[in-house]
């Protein structure tokens, strides 16, 4: 009785906000009919907008995969000198605006950036170009991976691998068939948020990367550009994004919630 008494006063409370967030995303929608997204993918330039998103943002995830797994294994398992300063800078990313990023790339890997000579002399010039979108995203997006899978590691019962230890594999086979196998739920979760983070990234990437057609210029930038050119093409792209970012948040969210209930 009493939890029916509070429950009234708390949805009209919460009633305003969840308007004010609900409401405009479904005016989005309704702008959009089936007529404009069939139109938007047969332009060849927002096609080119989708198919470059999708390809770059694989390859982001590819990457966070490969390269942030060893990097949270280190965070959540071991003890060393600095660890708590290379934590925070793991998740700084994170935090930063994305033109913070975007500039930092830049006078890092630019022409004249930091390490821009010595690439230039090696013949690799990376700004403006599709691995300056890649690296944009990696930038802002890996750090959700590590993040996630660590907390994963961390959560893994020791007494397992020390089973593991004694039945005589070695660490390196402990971790492949103990730690990891208990831990994918966390790499998968994790790489669909990089993934959707990714799929998002404007900022750091209109910097660092351009808006270029058919080369950097990737679903939020073509966004961007048709608010001056085409808004039809831009509320279509922009409704899409919106409604992957829903589904990957409510597959993520019931992945969650099926690993968490009771068994």
């Amino acid at each position: 009785m009493n939890d029916t008494r509070l429950r009234l006063p708390l949805v009209l409370a919460a009633l305003p906000l969840i308007c004010f967030l609900v409401l405009p995303l479904a005016g989005l929608l309704l702008r959009v009919s089936a007529e404009d997204i069939l139109a938007t993918f047969l332009d060849a330039q927002a096609a080119q907008a989708v198919a470059l998103s999708v390809t770059t943002t694989l390859t982001t995830v590819l990457i966070a995969v490969v390269l942030g797994t060893p990097a949270a294994y280190l965070i959540a398992r071991k003890k060393f000198p600095g660890k708590n300063v290379l934590d925070a800078l793991v998740d700084l990313p994170v935090v930063l605006p994305p033109s913070v990023a975007g500039i930092a790339l830049l006078v890092t890997f630019g022409r004249r950036g930091v390490l821009g000579g010595m690439l230039a002399s090696c013949g690799i010039e990376l700004p403006f170009t599709q691995a300056a979108v890649v690296m944009a995203q990696v930038f802002v997006a890996a750090p959700l991976y590590v993040r996630t899978i660590a907390v994963a590691f961390a959560s893994v019962d020791r007494d397992l691998e020390l089973a593991a230890a004694i039945d005589g594999a070695s660490p390196w086979q402990a971790f492949l068939s103990v730690t990891l196998p208990l831990s994918v739920r966390g790499a998968v979760g994790g790489a669909i948020m990089t993934w959707a983070r990714a799929l998002g990234e404007f900022g750091a990437t209109i910097i660092f990367a351009g808006n270029f057609p058919g080369r950097t210029q990737t679903m939020p930038l073509a966004i961007y550009m048709g608010f001056e050119l085409d808004l039809r093409v831009a509320l279509t792209l922009a409704a899409i994004l919106l409604v992957t970012s829903f589904a990957v948040l409510a597959v993520v969210k019931g992945m969650a919630g099926r690993w968490t209930a009771p068994a």
